[in-house]
């Protein structure tokens, strides 16, 4: 000991696992099996299972069993692989923050989008994105919200459009635009008379709406403070999987819906026969905003890329 510091020597350091030993775990829970993620690893078998016994070695017990169907992770396979897939995403982060410190928006970005905003803005958006950035590879990955932020969560996704209100804990974002909520029904339906559609109007057991999962039936039923529809046990439920199944559901006559703005402005209810009507509500919107990872190194390029988006 030399003035109060305590020196340890390296050679007492603990054995620590290196990034490789846990990505081939990471590569094991992806494919379940020691061929598989060989083979998706490029690399041999026995190279893997090298790696994973020294990362046993290290860590003092199993983390993978096999079995017929593959391989099992042990309770202490799961605590590792979930450690590791946080350290894995903050040694991939400090590569490309420091490829891109002097070029934002350059090299592979993979951005999330739910599927009511994908075909409504991307068309739009990835023009302005090549003129702007020519450099930049985007990934895209359409999904539903909760599956989006976790992939952000994980370190797959380096950000995500989305629309709020989410739970955005463990998550920041930059705003890109308010997408008005407006009531669309059949041309002879009694709200097609109305310049405003009044929410008392609106009859909860008439509307069809997207299956559960999709953000937007949350925002649409939150923003005009209705009730699921059709919530009796032994009623019948009509539910879309999606927007332009929507449309046709309601332009079949089965009942009224709510669209946004955004895909109705990008000619989703054109040649339907649908009337569409904005709502007379305090604030029937949802926002659009770019999400990360809070203290993501590509934070400032998730803000450059939620400004990109405003134009378009």
């Amino acid at each position: 000991m030399a003035n109060g510091l305590c020196i340890v020597p390296l050679y007492l350091w603990p054995m620590l696992p290196t990034l490789r030993q846990l990505q081939y775990l990471k590569l094991l829970a992806d494919h379940g099996s020691f061929s598989r993620a060989a083979e998706a690893g490029h690399i041999t078998q026995p190279t893997l299972s090298a790696g994973i016994q020294e990362l046993e070695k290290i860590l003092g017990g199993k983390v993978v069993e096999r079995a017929r169907s593959g391989i099992i992770l042990t309770v202490m396979g799961e605590g590792a692989l979930a450690r590791a897939k946080a350290i894995l995403a903050e040694a991939e982060e400090l590569v490309l923050a420091a490829k891109a410190a002097g070029q934002p928006l350059s090299g592979r970005f993979r951005l999330g989008v739910i599927p009511t905003i994908a075909p409504f803005l991307l068309p739009r958006a990835l023009p302005l994105l090549r003129r702007a950035f020519p450099a930049l590879r985007l990934y895209l990955r359409e999904d539903l919200t909760p599956r989006l932020v976790a992939g952000l969560k994980a370190g797959d996704l380096d950000a995500a459009l989305i629309a709020l209100p989410y739970d955005t804990a463990g998550l920041a974002y930059a705003h890109v635009a308010e997408d008005e909520l407006l009531a669309a029904a059949p041309a002879g339906h009694p709200i097609a008379a109305q310049k405003k559609v009044a929410l008392e109007t609106l009859d909860p057991q008439d509307l069809i709406l997207l299956e559960d999962g999709h953000c937007l039936r949350d925002h649409a039923l939150a923003a005009c403070g209705l009730p699921p529809p059709k919530s009796a046990p032994d009623a019948e439920v009509f539910e879309a999987t999606s927007l332009p199944t929507l449309v046709q559901m309601v332009g079949s006559g089965l009942g009224v819906t709510f669209l946004p703005a955004m895909a109705v402005n990008a000619g989703l209810a054109d040649q339907t026969g649908l009337a569409v009507r904005p709502l007379k509500a305090e604030h029937p919107a949802r926002e659009i905003v770019v999400a990360w990872r809070a203290r993501s190194s590509r934070a400032a390029e998730g803000r450059l890329l939620a400004e990109t988006l405003k134009a378009a």
